[in-house]
């Protein structure tokens, strides 16, 4: 398995656990609960179900939290993978690595992939300081619109 792709144990925190992100818990459920639950909704009126999120915030406001209690509500694999070791990595590995990460969701499916410090590799399209940052992001990129 992949070295920066940690699969972890099935989450046990729940929403009760997440304190003070009433509005938060709703749209997750809403953006990531249903569709993995009750696909069904979204195939009768004939639209595609959202694929993910993105949570954004300071560090300790709850976003690991948050993706640990709906996979945990979800049965979902949950895989973390942390966004600064996918470009410490030699030129192309990186991208070797998103995809294995990718195929990996795929097969554990259904499954939740939490990209902890995405910002490491998600800054502006193309202002990466180096070739290899770049070519983690067009992979993602292409990863996450398939």
């Amino acid at each position: 398995m992949v070295s920066v792709l940690k699969v972890d144990k099935a989450p046990l925190e729940s929403y009760a656990d997440v304190g003070g992100l009433e509005d938060q818990v709703r749209e997750i459920k809403e953006a990531v609960e249903l569709p993995l639950t009750n696909p069904e909704l979204y195939e009768d009126i004939g639209i595609k179900a959202p694929k993910g999120v993105i949570l954004y915030g300071l560090p300790g406001t709850g976003k690991t939290l948050l993706a640990k209690a709906v996979a945990n509500q979800t049965s979902a694999t949950f895989l973390r993978v942390v966004g600064s070791e996918l470009i410490k990595k030699e030129l192309g590995e990186g991208p070797k690595l998103v995809r294995e990460i990718f195929r990996a969701a795929d097969e554990m499916a259904p499954s939740i992939v939490f990209i902890d410090e995405i910002d490491a590799v998600g800054s502006k399209r193309y202002e990466s300081r180096s070739g290899g940052e770049q070519e983690v992001q067009r992979t993602m990129l292409e990863l996450l619109n398939q």
